[in-house]
């Protein structure tokens, strides 16, 4: 059986994951690519495990029944509320992501960093089993950032209503010491560019995009399953919510206009 056929399937939320699939493809130019976006049920920080773990699981049998080889759950607040339930369920390579706490703490030097996330992450189990591996190291100060998903699902990346939110949860964490700030949701990379505007130069930045990325080279090096072709694979995108609205959005933060998407059914 060949195991290297079939897109990388990857989900999130809304568009935030876009993120990690822009990593992905550069990492593996050869691979064909399914993203999901869940858009008729953005945010997932607000909702419950249960309702979280249910639509995680719909999206990754639709990734499967398309033919994926492997699925990526762009999501820190799905990671954290059904990775374990997809890796035993399912038996393809799954890749989660989370708030990259390890190398903040290698990085300060203040012995202060400043996790910005949605409320569902920080309220995980898996957040808080991950934060107190490094409590005896530094201070790990966590800002939940209510409005900030919405923000980016509007492709609203620059606007006052952004730079205001932005100001309110930066603030808290400036100002008590810390240098290094963890994007912790797959939706925050896009508003980088602001954020560095605000908080200034001194201050660093960790996207975890590119390390997921290559986990999921590592992976399917390992269970021999890298794709065996020599161009540059495709790109599929699929919305649960209004196509007329998500496609613009997507097209301009993938930052291509001919792009092929569909409705998840």
């Amino acid at each position: 059986m060949d195991k290297t056929g079939g897109p990388i399937g990857v989900f999130d939320s809304g568009v935030g994951g876009l993120s990690i699939l822009k990593e992905i493809r550069r990492e593996l130019p050869s691979e064909d690519l399914l993203y999901v976006a869940d858009s008729a049920h953005v945010p997932y920080g607000e909702k419950s495990v249960e309702y979280i773990e249910r639509r995680s699981t719909a999206i990754t049998e639709f990734l499967l029944d398309n033919g994926a080889k492997a699925v990526v759950v762009a999501c820190n607040t799905a990671t954290a509320a059904a990775i374990h339930s997809l890796r035993s369920r399912f038996p393809v390579p799954i890749v989660g992501i989370e708030p990259a706490v390890k190398p903040a703490a290698e990085m300060t030097r203040s012995g202060v960093v400043g996790i910005l996330a949605t409320s569902g992450t920080l309220a995980s189990d898996r957040f808080s089993t991950l934060r107190s591996r490094f409590d005896s190291e530094v201070e790990v100060l966590v800002q939940p950032c209510t409005g900030l998903v919405e923000q980016v699902e509007r492709a609203e990346l620059s606007s006052d209503a952004t730079r205001g939110l932005l100001e309110k949860y930066l603030v808290s964490l400036l100002d008590r010491g810390a240098d290094v700030i963890v994007l912790g949701c797959t939706h925050y990379p896009f508003l980088a560019p602001l954020i560095r505007e605000i908080a200034g130069p001194a201050i660093s930045l960790i996207d975890p995009s590119a390390a997921v990325a290559r986990e999921v080279r590592r992976r399917l090096e390992k269970e021999g399953m890298l794709s065996a072709a020599s161009g540059i694979g495709t790109e599929r995108f699929c919305v649960s919510g209004s196509l007329d609205e998500g496609a613009p959005i997507i097209s301009r933060l993938w930052g291509v206009s001919d792009i092929e998407i569909g409705m998840l059914r």
